[in-house]
């Protein structure tokens, strides 16, 4: 038996473990009650005359059994583990060479699903993702990836053996029957399909044969460009070359390395000693140069030409069936693609379907996926892609950034963070202030209420500082603009506010303020909204809040704690020179707001009084030296108990009068206190910083 590797098993080698029964389709699972899956799922095709007839089964290896709830707790045991994992365990690229060369050492057999061992963690009522593999063909594309994914999703690759000559139609009828046999097991539950290249092509046209399945497309590079390719010269090229002369085995390699300036750009800002960091250099290159006969196996010259012929097919095929996909569909793009114009054509398929969206990286290859700074999970996040029915929930489909997201998020906004220095006091239940976060409670539902500074500068600092002190994610309360576009425009990408999505922030809306808060979360919520952080001169730390409660009655119902906080330093940042009034006396900033104010949802609408104005535009400000960012949090105000009391308008809105004093309280504590804040300059933290390390807390005024 030939060597199997670590990740994954193979039905045709697992007899000898279990036997499955062959009639079995790919969504019944004859097992007994509490196994543990951790292989593969077995297509038997006929490829005669290019046609593929499948009967599929999954077979699974039996351990000692358990009980339901001792399963479902070493479910969760591991994904928190997995889920708290350094990137040091991740995969590599070689590890994508070395699984390959024992997959196809004794790789006969027709095209056939298989799971990764390592992709065994998802809880009971993961959605299904079915991997689709691009021209390699090998199915460990998402190698890098399966840890993550598998967290999350039951994930199967597709393989297609090295001498396969099934037709792409063969293959979509092989993806279409289990697509199919997934929708009939679980009809509520929606079907992933990943694919590159031409595993994206394959994607496409399943999907355009039937929209009547809920299926989520993922495409990377996608190769209905392929007219436009690279590769269209290598098949007069491969059909006049000897068997013996392997020109295209390198080029395909080097396609597969990437950016090789990049990736050594990036292990120097790992940080890591000079002697280790030219190791780690010349290291990647011994092991892309060792693998040529890897890439000559998994593609002979004979087998090229099948998948350069196919892809040529499968462009075609795709591209004439784009108008019947449904399917909600996210194109995934790369700036350095080499093999396809990825970016122009991401950008072409976003406009020609119908639930379409596209993210672009810039410094990424082909095979993005096989690159250390891609994460398929963090991208699914950021675009609310997760979901587990027929619509994505913000509340129970949300899944919270790991410790290596966080970080990088909190990385990408240091500038922020040092520029502003933020000091955050708190109150404890004895109605002492402290610096830090010590008087927020830890359990939920809390309601953090209070001010929205210029264009929601307090954000950042603020969600930050109660991750790292605290571990407590704030769930924001967002404008609908960072979620969805009614049409496309001036407004920036919805990629803009991927981070936020990561950072658990849901759109405006009374349903997703009830979920919340049912869910026993902290969560944030600006009354002022759109208006207060647009605020115009003159109006610095004014409360533009409607005239009666918008969030009282919820948060009695669940007996939420409401902090009321307050936010000042926008005024030693920048200074409003150019507000909404003036913009819209001038007749071509007048046509800029009514044009982005109608690319989105527009809020608020039965308001009264200035409230209502919820026009999208950009004051000018003149920028200062920074000052600092001070933060308050008052002692939470208790509702549990007054349910039945609060249902009284008038009581209602005594609290909600009562909430926004003490919001005005706390501003002006915190403007009388700074005053006496001998590091409320930038430049003194920076010296205090200089003299006593950078990891030290500056001070500030005596509380």
């Amino acid at each position: 038996m030939a060597t199997i590797p670590a990740s994954c098993i193979f039905s045709a080698d697992l007899s000898a473990i279990y036997r499955r029964d062959k009639t079995s389709s790919f969504g019944e699972r004859k097992r007994k009650p509490v196994l543990k899956r951790v292989a593969v799922t077995t297509e038997q095709t006929s490829s005669n005359s290019g046609t593929a007839v499948t009967t599929s089964g999954r077979s699974f290896v039996q351990e000692k059994a358990q009980s339901s709830s001792e399963a479902e707790a070493e479910t969760s045991l591991r994904r928190v583990n997995v889920e708290g994992d350094s990137e040091e365990s991740r995969k590599s690229l070689k590890d994508y060479f070395d699984e390959a060369k024992d997959m196809i050492r004794s790789d006969g057999g027709p095209p056939r699903w298989f799971s990764p061992l390592e992709c065994g963690a998802h809880s009971p009522d993961s959605p299904v993702l079915l991997y689709l593999p691009g021209i390699d063909g090998v199915g460990l594309g998402l190698i890098m990836q399966h840890q993550r994914v598998g967290q999350i999703f039951d994930v199967w690759c597709l393989h297609i053996p090295v001498k396969d000559r099934t037709s792409f139609t063969g293959l979509v009828k092989l993806v279409e029957r289990t697509v199919r046999s997934e929708n009939y097991r679980l009809p509520n539950r929606p079907i992933y399909l990943v694919g590159e290249s031409l595993g994206a092509c394959l994607a496409l046209a399943v999907a355009a044969q039937n929209p009547d399945i809920d299926l989520v497309l993922i495409l990377a590079n996608p190769a209905t460009s392929f007219s436009k390719s690279q590769l269209q010269p290598l098949i007069p090229l491969l059909q006049l070359t000897p068997d013996q002369v392997l020109l295209a085995f390198p080029y395909m390699l080097r396609l597969m390395e990437g950016d090789p300036l990049r990736m050594a750009v990036d292990i120097l800002v790992k940080g890591l000693p000079l002697q280790q960091k030219a190791g780690e250099v010349s290291q990647d290159l011994v092991v892309m140069s060792s693998y040529h006969s890897v890439v000559a196996d998994i593609m002979p010259k004979e087998t090229l030409l099948w998948k350069l012929e196919m892809l040529k097919s499968a462009s075609a095929y795709a591209n004439s069936r784009l108008h019947a996909v449904k399917a909600q569909t996210l194109i995934i793009s790369s700036g350095k693609d080499q093999l396809f114009p990825s970016q122009e054509e991401g950008e072409r398929l976003r406009h020609a379907l119908s639930k379409c969206q596209i993210r672009k990286f810039n410094d990424n290859g082909h095979f993005l996926f096989l690159e250390d700074d891609i994460d398929l999970v963090t991208i699914i996040k950021g675009t609310s892609f997760y979901r587990r029915g027929k619509n994505h929930d913000y509340v129970s489909d949300f899944i919270p950034p790991t410790p290596d997201e966080f970080t990088k998020i909190y990385e990408s906004n240091r500038g922020i963070y040092v520029a502003t220095g933020p000091v955050m006091l708190s109150t404890l239940e004895d109605g002492k202030i402290v610096r830090g976060l010590a008087g927020i409670p830890s359990e939920g539902p809390v309601l953090f209420v209070g001010y929205h500074m210029l264009l929601g500068l307090e954000l950042t600092p603020l969600v930050c500082q109660f991750m790292i002190e605290r571990n407590i994610l704030l769930r924001g309360i967002a404008h609908p603009l960072m979620f969805i576009r009614l049409r496309d425009g001036l407004l920036p990408d919805l990629a803009t506010f991927d981070t936020h999505r990561i950072m658990g922030a849901v759109p405006v809306s009374g349903t997703n303020f009830y979920k919340l808060l049912s869910s026993k979360s902290h969560v944030l919520l600006y009354p002022g909204g759109m208006r207060e952080a647009l605020h115009r001169k003159g109006e610095e730390y004014k409360l533009l809040w409607p005239d009666h409660s918008e969030f009282v009655r919820m948060a009695a119902r669940f007996g939420a704690k409401i902090i009321p906080f307050g936010a000042v330093g926008e005024d030693d940042i920048g200074q409003v020179v150019f507000d909404y009034d003036d913009l819209m006396k001038i007749p071509y900033f007048k046509a800029q707001i009514e044009a982005l104010t109608s690319e989105t949802i527009k809020l608020r609408t039965d308001a009264n009084g200035e409230i209502q104005n919820q026009d999208i535009h950009l004051p000018g400000i003149l920028p200062k030296l920074p000052g600092r960012f001070y933060y308050y949090f008052g002692k939470p105000i208790e509702t549990e108990g007054r349910k039945q009391e609060l249902r009284d308008r008038e009581k209602c809105n005594e609290l909600y009068i009562e909430v926004k004093s003490e919001v005005e309280k706390c501003i002006a504590y915190l403007k009388e206190k700074r005053e006496t804040d001998p590091y409320r300059n930038l430049l003194a933290r920076l010296t205090y910083q200089a003299t006593h390390g950078s990891t030290n807390e500056v001070p500030t005024f005596q509380i």
